[in-house]
C-alpha cells in the first residue's frame, strides 16, 4: 500500500475533516420514524407499556424464536433485574473482559463478581477457568457473548447444571446472531440485549430481556414496574425498568433496518479483511460463516514485535487522523475501581484477559463508513507502520 501522504502526527492535516467514531449510531427510515413519533404524540401515551412497546416485543419474540420478550429502559438495568429475579447472592463468575456495568449490575447488588480468565483465541470466557473458581459462595455464571461471537454456551450450560448454579447470558452485542443454527437469546435462564445508541440496532437507549422460563418472565415484569399486578395493586418489590414509546419506535424504525444495517457491516468487515491482510502485525478477528452474525465489530489485535508499534501507539495515530478507533475493554474490569481496591492481585489470575486488553484495536465502521473511509484508514496504519518517524513521535506523545 503505497503512502498517499503525511501523518497528521508528523505534521500532516488530519485524513478526516469531521471524526470517525465507533459506535456512531444507525439511523433508520426517518420519515417512518417520525410517523410513529407524530402517531406517538397523538396518542398521548409515552410510556407504561404503550403500544410500540408490546409491537416490538411481540416482534423480537417471533424473530428469535423465545417466549418472552420484555423491553426495558437499558440493558444495565436489565441486567440488575435479570440478577435480582433470579436471587442470586454471594459470588457470580463473570469476565474481566467486559464492559464495566456486566460487574457493577452484580456489585450494585451487594454481590462478588468473581472475575474469570477469557480464552484468547475467543475473547469469551473459559469455561476450563469457570470449574476451578466456583466456591460454596458462587450462585451463578454470567456468559458474555464478546463481539457478538457465542461464548462457548453448552460448556457453561453443562456446568451450570452439574454445579446447580444459575447461568446469564450477557448478549449486549449479540442481537441479530446465531449459535449452532438457533438465535441468541435461547440460552441460559435468561439472555440480556442492549439497544444503546453505539449499538448496530438500538434505541436511543433501551435494552431487553428474553427468556424461555415463564415464571422468570413473569417476575421480571412484576420487577420492571414497581412490582404493579394492576391498576393499584403491588404484590412484589420492584423498580423503574420500563422502556418509553419514543424508545420503541426507533428501535421498531431499526428493525425494519435490520438486514441492511448487517450487510453494510457485513461488506465493511470484508473491506477491512482485504485492505489489512498485507500489514504486518494486525490481525483481524473473523466471524464464523456458518452462523448469522451481526459483524457490528471491526477488531484487530496488535502484535507490537511484528508491527513495529504498540496498539496506543497506533491508536494516537488513529486519533491524530481524526479516525476515533477504541480500545475495549481495557483495563479490564478487574483494574477498574472499586474491583481494584478489592482484588488487588486478581491480574496474576487474568494473564489472557490482560494480554488481550493490551492488543485489541477496534475501528470503525456501521452505515456511516463508506469503502472510501476503510481504503484512508488502511493507508493510516500501512503509513504509520512503516514510518520509523510516526514510531518516535508517538513514544513522545504517550511519554
Amino acid at each position: 500500500m503505497k503512502s498517499r501522504r503525511k501523518l497528521a502526527i508528523l505534521g500532516g492535516e488530519p485524513a478526516f475533516a469531521e471524526p470517525l467514531h465507533v459506535g456512531r449510531p444507525n439511523v433508520g427510515d426517518r420519515a417512518r420514524l417520525m410517523a410513529r413519533l407524530n402517531d406517538m404524540l397523538e396518542r398521548r401515551w409515552l410510556t407504561n407499556y404503550g403500544p410500540y412497546v408490546q409491537e416490538l416485543e411481540r416482534r423480537i419474540r417471533d424473530m428469535l424464536g423465545v417466549r418472552h420478550c420484555i423491553a426495558m429502559c437499558n440493558a444495565t438495568i436489565a441486567l440488575e433485574i435479570v440478577i435480582r429475579a433470579l436471587q442470586l447472592k454471594g459470588e457470580v463468575l463473570v469476565p474481566s473482559f467486559t464492559f464495566i456495568a456486566t460487574a457493577h449490575a452484580l456489585q450494585w447488588q451487594e454481590i462478588t463478581p468473581v472475575f474469570c480468565d477469557i480464552d484468547p483465541r475467543t475473547h469469551t470466557v473459559d469455561p476450563g477457568r469457570i470449574e476451578a473458581m466456583i466456591t460454596p459462595r458462587t450462585t451463578g455464571i454470567i456468559g458474555v457473548h464478546t463481539w457478538g461471537r457465542p461464548c462457548d454456551v453448552a460448556a457453561l450450560t453443562e456446568i451450570a447444571r452439574r454445579r446447580d448454579l444459575r447461568l446469564i447470558f450477557d448478549a449486549a452485542h449479540a442481537f441479530g446472531c446465531t449459535h449452532a443454527g438457533r438465535h441468541i437469546g435461547n440460552f441460559g435462564d435468561a439472555e440480556v440485549f442492549s439497544f444503546h445508541a453505539t449499538k448496530f440496532f438500538n434505541a436511543f437507549e433501551g435494552g431487553a430481556v428474553v427468556t424461555n422460563d415463564d415464571e422468570l418472565a413473569a417476575k421480571i415484569r412484576l420487577m420492571k414496574n414497581f412490582g404493579f399486578s394492576g391498576y393499584d395493586k403491588v404484590i412484589y418489590i420492584g423498580t423503574n425498568g420500563k422502556m418509553s414509546e419514543a424508545s420503541a419506535a426507533m428501535a421498531l424504525t431499526s428493525l425494519e433496518s435490520l438486514d441492511s444495517f448487517i450487510e453494510t457491516n457485513r461488506e465493511n468487515h470484508a473491506c477491512y479483511a482485504r485492505a489489512l491482510a498485507e500489514l504486518p502485525g494486525l490481525t483481524l478477528l473473523s466471524y464464523d460463516g456458518a452462523e448469522r452474525s451481526n459483524y457490528q465489530y471491526v477488531v484487530v489485535e496488535v502484535d507490537e514485535e511484528r508491527a513495529g508499534l504498540s496498539r496506543d501507539a497506533l491508536l494516537e495515530v488513529l486519533h491524530a487522523e481524526n479516525v476515533i478507533a477504541r480500545r475495549y475493554f481495557y483495563p479490564g474490569c478487574h483494574r477498574m475501581e472499586p474491583y481494584r481496591s478489592y482484588f488487588p492481585h486478581a491480574g496474576l489470575l487474568l494473564p489472557e484477559t490482560e494480554a488481550v486488553a493490551r492488543r485489541v484495536l477496534v475501528l470503525p465502521t456501521g452505515t456511516s463508513v463508506r469503502p472510501d473511509d476503510i481504503s484512508m484508514i488502511a493507508s493510516i496504519l500501512s503509513d504509520a507502520i512503516a514510518n520509523p518517524a510516526a514510531r518516535r513521535s508517538t513514544a513522545l506523545v504517550q511519554a
